[in-house]
Formats: structure tokens, C-alpha cells, sequence
């Protein structure tokens, strides 16, 4: 079997079992058994899931990182390998991912001679829901290291182009939960409640006018409000409707800007109308921000990998590779995987002929960064 065919197996076994976050524990099987076979050795972490693989020996170390987890949707891409967990799909690629770091660990562990140092790979869990790499920094997965990467596949670029940015890259993530309490009543008498539907209306679109009106235009900003909850009959005024939505932001100044109006707004529409409005805020990562000469080095082995290299645009996506380069500088870096259906998609099918090309450069780009410190 080709080395090329065998990231492709592994990557169709990881599809083929998805699981959700946290709940990785055949997934962490499978990839430490793998790894085990081929004599990398297992770093012995406190983790429910995840696995954290290292080559070589030395002081310097750099780490490289996949995620695992998957996605609670019905796959519908008609692959032959399509999962086997009824409504658990990775429909975002991280199986893909996955299979690019065992590649890149396999090659590695032919070279380990060759190494100025050590790379420490992370499979980490609970990327979807923003707390994995979290967990593993709590664990202490980056305790001497000097430089962290990591990629996603990006189905809006074709096979054998890259793509990074220094500085920010994808955005904060926060979700944000709204309780409009007003009084209820009989729809043919409106005038003895609050209506509760009326307010919740009037506060999206005051909502909508923050980012477009409030913010720079030349500041990346996008509030959401992506589900309205109230009522449960034709007749009825609800005393309550719930609103929840995200704000993603390239800027600490600009998130903190919009998340004091919209609690402003929101209280004085409640105290106009006598009613009751509380806004939750969930912060979620902050915005990943690459490190300016990590990023241009990547950029440089991509190209000398033969990668059609771009300067990435700004995502407002969210993605908790943040939480590594809040403590260690690095870069997060975009591979095309040319999918006619985008990410979270349940007919996302992307090309996997970028798993094996990825995986050298990324056992490239760790000798190269050792060599670097």
C-alpha cells in the first residue's frame, strides 16, 4: 500500500465513525493505535480524549495540531464511506486533519535522526465546541514548546493552494442569549399586555443597526441574531420570547464596543416599554491572531513544497487554535480541499487528494521551524 492510500484508509475509518466532542473515545483508540504501531511514542497526559504523540529528543520543540471531533448532522454526500453514527458527521474535515498529522508524524518518525529537536503533536478533542484546546494547555501540552501549526481544509480553494495571514486571521466567537419578559394577553386585546413578540422584533432590528451603523466599516464586525423562540398558539400574546445569536469580530476594542451596546440597547428598550430584558453573554474564543514571522515562514515551505501560496483573506469563522497563540506565538494556516459543498454541510465531500501533499509539507515545515529556534 502506497503512503498516500494508507492516510486515505485511515481518513475514510475516522468518517466512517465520527463522534461528537468529548465524546472521542474510539476516535483517540483508533489514533493511538496507529501511532503505536508505527513506535511513535504517546505522551502520558491526563485526558478523557485526545491523544498527544512526540518525535525526537532535545530542547527545542515545536508542536503541530490536528482536532477530532465531528458534527451532530445527517450526512448526505452519498460516499461509499459515509458515516456509520446515525446524525454524527465530519462535515467540517476533521477526520481529514487528523489523517494529515498521522501522515506527517509517520514521516517524521523516518527522519528522527535527522531532527534538531523534538515535535509534539496534538490530536485534540472538543474543537466544535471551543473548549479542547483549552483542556489541553490546562494539561500542559505546550510546557516547553516555542512555535505551534495547524491548518484547516478550505473547500473554496482548489487542491495544491495555501493560504495564511499574519496577525489576525479568524474571529472571536461569542454567543449571546436574550430574554424578553413582557406581559401576556389575549391577541384581541393587546393593550392590556407587553407584548413580548412586538419587542423582541424591535430589538433585532436595533441589533442590526449596531455593526452597520456604530462600527468602522473598515472594522470586520457580524451580529447575528439566528433563533427567536415565543408563543405557542395563534390567539395567545406570549409573556416571553427568547433570542440568541453571535458577534464575530477581528478586535478585542470593537467585540467589547458592540457587546456594551447591545446590553444598552436592550435595557433601554425594556425600560421604554416596561418590560424586562436580559442579555447573557457567552464568550467564546478570542480572535486568532498569527504570529507575523511564524505565518511568513509558512508561507515560504509551502511554496518551496510546491503550494500555490495566497495571502488570506479574513474569516469570520471561529476556530479555538486561538487558545494556543494566546500563550505561544505560531501560525494557523488554510489548505484547499476544492469541495463543492462548504464546511458544515451535510454533502461536504472534500478532495482527499490534498491529505498526503499536506502531510509532507507539515513534516517539512516542523524540521524546517527546529531548525529555525
Amino acid at each position: 500500500m502506497t503512503f498516500a492510500q494508507q492516510l486515505i484508509d485511515w481518513r475514510r475509518e475516522l468518517h466512517r465513525f465520527p463522534e461528537l466532542s468529548l465524546e472521542e473515545v474510539a476516535t483517540t483508540s483508533r489514533i493511538r493505535d496507529w501511532l503505536q504501531s508505527a513506535g511513535i511514542r504517546l505522551l502520558p497526559y491526563s485526558l478523557h480524549t485526545g491523544v498527544v504523540a512526540e518525535i525526537g529528543e532535545g530542547e527545542n520543540a515545536i508542536a503541530l495540531r490536528a482536532d477530532i471531533d465531528a458534527l451532530p448532522i445527517e450526512e448526505a454526500s452519498g460516499v461509499a464511506f459515509s458515516s456509520q453514527n446515525p446524525g454524527v458527521m465530519h462535515a467540517c474535515g476533521h477526520d481529514v486533519h487528523s489523517s494529515v498529522m498521522l501522515g506527517a508524524a509517520l514521516l517524521l518518525k523516518q527522519n528522527e535522526t535527522q531532527l534538531n529537536g523534538r515535535v509534539r503533536i496534538l490530536f485534540q478533542p472538543a474543537e466544535e465546541r471551543f473548549g479542547g484546546a483549552s483542556t489541553l494547555v490546562k494539561a500542559g501540552v505546550l510546557e516547553g514548546i516555542s512555535a505551534i501549526f495547524g491548518m484547516h481544509n478550505e473547500p473554496g480553494l482548489p487542491v495544491g493552494a495555501f493560504a495564511t495571514r499574519g496577525g489576525p486571521f479568524y474571529a472571536n466567537v461569542d454567543r449571546l442569549v436574550i430574554q424578553v419578559r413582557g406581559k401576556g394577553a389575549h391577541a384581541a386585546r393587546p393593550h392590556e399586555g407587553k407584548d413580548a413578540i412586538l419587542l423582541a422584533s424591535q430589538l433585532v432590528t436595533l441589533l442590526q443597526s449596531i455593526t452597520s451603523r456604530e462600527v468602522n466599516t473598515l472594522d470586520s464586525a457580524v451580529l447575528s441574531i439566528t433563533r427567536i423562540a415565543g408563543g405557542n398558539t395563534w390567539n395567545v400574546l406570549p409573556e416571553s420570547v427568547e433570542l440568541e445569536g453571535t458577534l464575530r469580530t477581528h478586535s478585542a476594542s470593537v467585540r467589547e464596543a458592540v457587546k456594551a451596546r447591545v446590553i444598552e440597547i436592550a435595557a433601554g428598550l425594556a425600560s421604554a416599554f416596561g418590560a424586562e430584558i436580559d442579555v447573557t453573554w457567552h464568550l467564546g474564543p478570542d480572535a486568532l491572531v498569527n504570529d507575523e514571522r511564524w505565518a511568513a515562514f509558512a508561507s515560504e515551505v509551502a511554496a518551496a513544497e510546491g503550494y500555490a501560496t495566497h495571502h488570506a483573506d479574513l474569516h469570520l469563522g471561529g476556530e479555538d487554535f486561538a487558545v494556543y497563540l494566546q500563550h505561544i506565538p505560531g501560525a494557523f494556516v488554510s489548505i484547499g480541499s476544492d469541495s463543492r459543498y462548504g464546511l458544515h454541510h451535510p454533502a461536504f465531500d472534500p478532495d482527499e487528494r490534498l491529505i498526503e501533499p499536506a502531510a509532507r509539507y507539515f513534516a517539512r515545515l516542523a524540521q524546517s521551524a527546529l531548525q529555525q529556534l
